[in-house]
């Protein structure tokens, strides 16, 4: 990603020091410096008091650091010497359950160095609705989530300068993308106005923002990607941003597949979006030993000649399973009959399935073995069955809504950390996406991530995101009617209607008539 004009800036700026004939103040001798280079900007506070003694030690050779305020460039800090190399910014994906973040090189656009952690909002509830509820009213209860965001944000950035050595201090601007909640918590605003009709939200564009401020030791500005309705956040406008539909003039359908669910269909025409939650099971929450993609994490599974072959992440023993792993994991249950059309476990099929006491539940109940001392429980594929089901509906909805059929779309982009890794013919074998052509599924990985690395570089596409807020129409997934009896159709595996999923129909068929010819060969000649 070349860089063209980012949210900040270094300049190097080679003066001629103060004399009788040119007493021009330090402050005017930068700014005019500034202006030969084509740049009009103000000082910060923190800049005037470097001043002294900076520019006299340096001969007047310094580098200004430059942060868009949203207005003008402000001058953050000066420096002694050429630091022009030395440009750092931050992209932030804020999630609900799993923050991500990147360090940028701003001055090449390379990526330095990136690291994810789990929300530590997640200590007030799993879910966002309790954590909303928590602070509802309480400002003691807002400010301690803020804080959790602040120190997960921060953990972040230590991790970040253990790995490179850079300091917090230099970077000059930060880009966070997340979803209308997560936003309200890191500002420290009461977000129940985003559950509670009429639906205003306190703020959708709350611009550009001092890092002191917020609590972050950055030197310069951070931007909150602005979004369009109460679970319409900046997420998704970065995500429409990342893969550009907006632009095409072909009709793609664009779905952030995570805790919540973020769904767009449309082109430069149009933008019909909606949002709704789909689980933390998508991220390995909620499933007794489940985990995030770190290594140890199980994210590929094949089951054959009644064992299970898996693939971890570092080639590490099995610690637990991410959710690609849980995805390919119910399809191979699914496929080869170990569980039936509602995810029911089948220990008649295996020894490997066996009833246990879950943990979680205190409950007695069928649990698969898929390695050793590891167990997935019958209520981890009910939730998992339940988050698919949603994912799936949200899709199925979405098209009856605009009127468009699966046929109309030329591509279809699976984004999220999660949708990055995930098998497509696994996902389709289960229901959770539609049975297309593989080629028209395209992975796109962390775009929240990604549109905000984009727009940190290029200050152009803060343009470009206000003509994706005005293609944007919002749908309510909640004041649907038969959303819930749409849900429940799509509980099945792959589906209560299989005729929507022709290609998953004919592997079962397939399989049947393999097990059929198999079980009709004798075991010996009873000729001899």
């Amino acid at each position: 990603m070349k860089p063209t004009s980012g949210l900040s800036r270094k300049i190097l700026l080679k003066m001629n020091p103060p004399s009788e004939e040119d007493s021009r103040s330090s402050q005017t001798r930068i700014l005019d410096a500034l202006r030969t280079a084509g740049v009009s900007a103000s000082f910060s506070a923190a800049a005037l008091r470097q001043l002294y003694p900076l520019c006299d030690n340096a001969g007047w050779r310094v580098t200004a650091s430059l942060g868009w305020n949203g207005t003008i460039w402000e001058i953050l800090m000066l420096e002694a010497g050429d630091t022009e190399k030395s440009h750092y910014g931050l992209a932030v994906d804020l999630g609900s359950t799993s923050v991500y973040m990147r360090l940028l090189n701003c001055s090449t656009g390379e990526t330095i160095e990136e690291v994810s952690e789990y929300n530590r909002q997640i200590a007030f509830g799993e879910d966002i609705l309790t954590r909303i509820f928590y602070a509802k009213d309480n400002p003691e209860h807002l400010d301690e989530i803020r804080k959790a965001t602040i120190r997960t944000l921060t953990e972040l950035m230590s991790a970040l300068r253990k790995k490179t050595g850079i300091a917090p201090s230099e970077y000059l601007s930060m880009v966070v993308s997340g979803n209308m909640t997560m936003i309200h918590f890191l500002i420290g605003l009461d977000p129940f106005c985003i559950f509670q009709t009429p639906y205003a939200v306190r703020s959708d564009a709350p611009g550009f923002l001092r890092g002191s401020d917020l609590d972050l030791p950055i030197t310069g500005y951070v931007y909150c990607i602005p979004g369009r309705a109460n679970y319409l956040g900046g997420d998704i406008t970065s995500g429409i941003l990342a893969t550009g539909i907006y632009k095409e003039e072909n009709i793609s359908l664009f779905f952030d597949v995570g805790t919540n669910g973020e769904l767009a269909v449309g082109n430069s025409s149009f933008l019909l979006c909606g949002a709704g939650a789909a689980g933390p099971a998508l991220e390995g929450g909620v499933v007794h030993t489940g985990m995030r993609a770190a290594p140890g994490a199980v994210e590929s599974v094949s089951l054959a000649g009644g064992e299970f072959h898996l693939k971890t992440i570092g080639g590490e023993a099995p610690a637990g399973i991410c959710g690609s792993g849980i995805v390919d994991l119910l399809s191979e249950l699914f496929l080869n009959g170990w569980i039936n059309l509602q995810g029911v476990l089948q220990p008649e099929k295996s020894s490997l399935i066996s009833i246990r006491k879950n943990p979680d539940t205190g409950m007695e109940e069928a649990a698969v073995c898929y390695a050793p001392g590891l167990y997935f429980y019958q209520n981890d594929i009910r939730e998992f069955i339940s988050t698919k089901a949603a994912a799936a509906t949200m899709i199925e909805y979405m098209l009856q809504a605009s009127g468009i059929r699966l046929e109309d779309i030329d591509r279809f982009y699976m984004a999220g950390a999660f949708g990055a890794h995930i098998h497509k013919e696994s996902a389709i074998d289960i229901g959770m996406y539609p049975d297309v052509e593989r080629d028209r599924i395209c992975p796109v990985g962390n775009t929240s991530l990604e549109g905000a690395s984009m727009l940190l570089l290029n200050r152009a596409l803060l343009t470009d995101i206000d003509r994706i807020l005005d293609l944007m129409s919002y749908v309510q997934f909640g004041a649907v009617d038969n959303f819930v009896e749409m849900m429940q159709a799509a509980s099945a595996l792959p589906h209560t209607d299989g005729r929507r999923y022709p290609s998953v129909m004919k592997k079962l068929q397939d399989r049947a008539a393999r097990s059929e010819t198999q079980s009709a060969v004798p075991c010996a000649d009873s000729r001899d």
